[in-house]
């Protein structure tokens, strides 16, 4: 089912400028408030453009607080960051290590970013060494992993004595000041959309940068909430690491971010990046997102060339019929859109997948990354069209 979506010239500009950015060196670049842009390298190894590279690709991908460098990863030394991962280049290189890397700036960089998200959520003893080399040169660094560097004793000593900070990224606030969930959600008046997957590390938290940053620029108030390590590092204004958060406290945590982000910034859209996958075994954080954001619709994320869950290789994907029937039936919610991960797929089987998918489950289907922004924008406005209540948007 294709709902028609009318925008004027001006608007449809707008939606393609906005692809633009997505794969413009400007795009890795922080936005500039009127400060200097903080720089980075970021560490990769041996994983860029991979499942447990998801940092450092989102990051390569948008990023409002840092302009990247340079990535470190010497399996792939030499070639362009943006043409790795989306055949676009931007720029960024890829550099073999930390020295080549210092050798390619003029100033010792701001920040060293761990870009790896292994299962483990831990560091090897050769990445220990490298980031308290880093330290040593003067870097700051940000750290999204389960372990804490700050409570490291090593870690908190070179800090101290290099004069630098160390961000723990997933850390909670005090378990004194975790919330629970209050029911204030209901105050939240705009459309709340949630952006789930049938796994892990399948797209979500892109899919939902893209959607934002797409209804921003053709002037809707739209926020995203980020629910994990990768969205706050890029410059996420609201959000938390949910897996880090005690299970008791995720709901609430969630909501009252919601609520904050609602009565500070009066949008006219939010949309809550999604964690893992509500059927998989592995991960708990889905059920939480739900729970606690009660989306009034859900955008599925889905890889149809992905034959096993990430790390799983026992576990054969989900279909999207099977998880949106699992959704729809744990939360008083729809599905309202379905969005591809195109890994493994030509653009012809891109393509077919789309006219598959809108036949079997009667809602629009596209691809973030690959195909035009105005299907993006209808998936949205055809099902909740008072969010484009401007003389520039109108649902046909």
């Amino acid at each position: 089912m294709k709902t028609n979506i009318v925008l004027p010239a001006l608007t449809q500009r707008s939606i393609a400028n906005s692809t633009a950015k997505q794969h413009s060196p400007a795009a890795s670049s922080s936005r500039n408030y009127g400060q200097r842009t903080a720089t980075a390298i970021v560490y990769c190894e041996a994983n860029f453009g991979g499942i447990d590279g998801k940092t450092a690709n989102g990051l390569v991908r948008h990023s409002e607080k840092y302009e990247i460098l340079s990535i470190i990863d010497s399996e792939k030394t030499g070639q362009d960051a943006g043409t790795v991962l989306d055949d676009k280049p931007n720029g960024i290189p890829i550099v073999r290590d930390l020295a080549q890397a210092l050798e390619q700036t003029d100033n010792i960089p701001d920040y060293f970013i761990f870009g790896i998200a292994p299962a483990t959520g831990m560091l090897s003893l050769d990445e220990r060494a490298l980031i308290l080399e880093a330290i040593g040169k003067g870097m700051n660094i940000v750290n999204g992993l389960h372990e804490f560097l700050n409570d490291d004793p090593e870690f908190a000593a070179a800090s101290f004595k290099s004069n630098v900070v160390i961000r723990d990224v997933r850390k909670p606030r005090p378990k004194k000041d975790l919330r629970v969930f209050s029911g204030r959600i209901a105050e939240v008046t705009c459309p709340r959309i949630a952006i789930l997957g049938t796994d892990c590390a399948i797209g979500k938290r892109t899919t939902a940068t893209v959607i934002t940053q797409i209804l921003v620029d053709l002037g809707i108030k739209a926020v995203m909430i980020g629910t994990g390590q990768t969205g706050l590092i890029q410059g996420a204004r609201h959000g938390l690491a949910l897996d880090a958060v005690p299970s008791q406290f995720c709901a609430g945590e969630l909501e009252a971010t919601i609520v904050e982000a609602f009565e500070e910034e009066n949008p006219d859209v939010i949309f809550i990046e999604g964690q893992g996958s509500l059927s998989h075994p592995a991960y708990s954080t889905s059920s939480f997102i739900i729970r606690g954001s009660c989306p009034n619709g859900v955008i599925l994320q889905h890889a149809p060339k992905r034959s096993h869950r990430c790390d799983f290789e026992q576990m054969k994907m989900p279909t999207p019929a099977a998880e949106i029937n699992l959704i729809e039936t744990f939360a008083e919610t729809k599905v309202i859109g379905l969005t591809l991960n195109h890994e493994f797929m030509t653009d012809a089987e891109v393509s077919a997948t789309i006219t598959q998918y809108e036949q079997e489950f009667a809602i629009p289907v596209t691809d973030a990354l690959t195909r035009s922004p105005e299907r993006l924008v209808e998936m949205v406005l055809s099902a909740f069209p008072q969010i484009g209540g401007t003389p520039s948007i109108t649902v046909a």
